[in-house]
């Protein structure tokens, strides 16, 4: 039986709705000016990046998520383990070439463990129907609005927008009862992901 290790990754809402499009099991290749994949070794040092970093990036849509995930502790050892600065800022350093074979050792989903909101984040995400162009507070509303068959239709179309925006209403005190439906409904539609923590 192979003995897996628990690795994190940083990201902003892009390239978590780019994990999310792959049913959650790969991180997207690397573009043209990105030589190097950074997972790290520790929850803090993924925190750490994702909420002094990430929450005041443009390009991140001012939020950071702390992915994390499972591979063969035999892959991991492959590579050198890179301390770039304090005691816990341990990361490998995967070339981009290789990142198919990173993703085909990913076991089981990538899961969100931890996110990070900052005052200029807005919600939008990538939309297929309902959510288009409406900011995570329009959002919430619509589906507070929303029976239990329209809460599931809702739910399976902007899957994406639900599981980048929950943890916002979560943080924000949003509707206690509304935010139990929704888990409920989209923890039924998608068991493999955990939509909160």
């Amino acid at each position: 039986m192979k003995r897996l290790r628990k690795l994190y990754r940083p990201v902003g809402l892009k390239e978590l709705e780019l994990i999310i499009a792959t049913q959650s099991r790969e991180f997207p290749p690397r573009l043209h000016w990105q030589p190097i994949f950074y997972p790290v070794l520790n929850f803090e040092y993924a925190a750490d990046i994702a909420r002094e970093w990430n929450v005041s990036d443009l390009a991140s849509g001012y939020c950071g998520f702390v992915t994390a995930f499972e591979l063969p502790e035999a892959y991991i050892e492959t590579f050198e383990v890179q301390n770039v600065g304090g005691i816990h800022h341990n990361e490998l350093w995967v070339p981009a070439e290789d990142m198919e074979t990173f993703n085909q050792n990913i076991q089981g989903c990538i899961q969100v463990e931890a996110a990070f909101y900052g005052d200029q984040y807005s919600g939008v995400v990538e939309a297929t129907h309902f959510f288009r162009q409406l900011n995570a507070k329009a959002q919430f509303d619509l589906l507070c609005a929303a029976d239990d068959l329209a809460l599931a239709e809702m739910i399976t179309h902007e899957s994406v927008s639900v599981l980048c925006n929950f943890r916002y209403w979560q943080q924000k005190g949003y509707d206690l009862a509304v935010l139990e439906k929704i888990k409920e409904v989209y923890s039924k539609l998608y068991p493999e992901l955990a939509l909160s923590f």
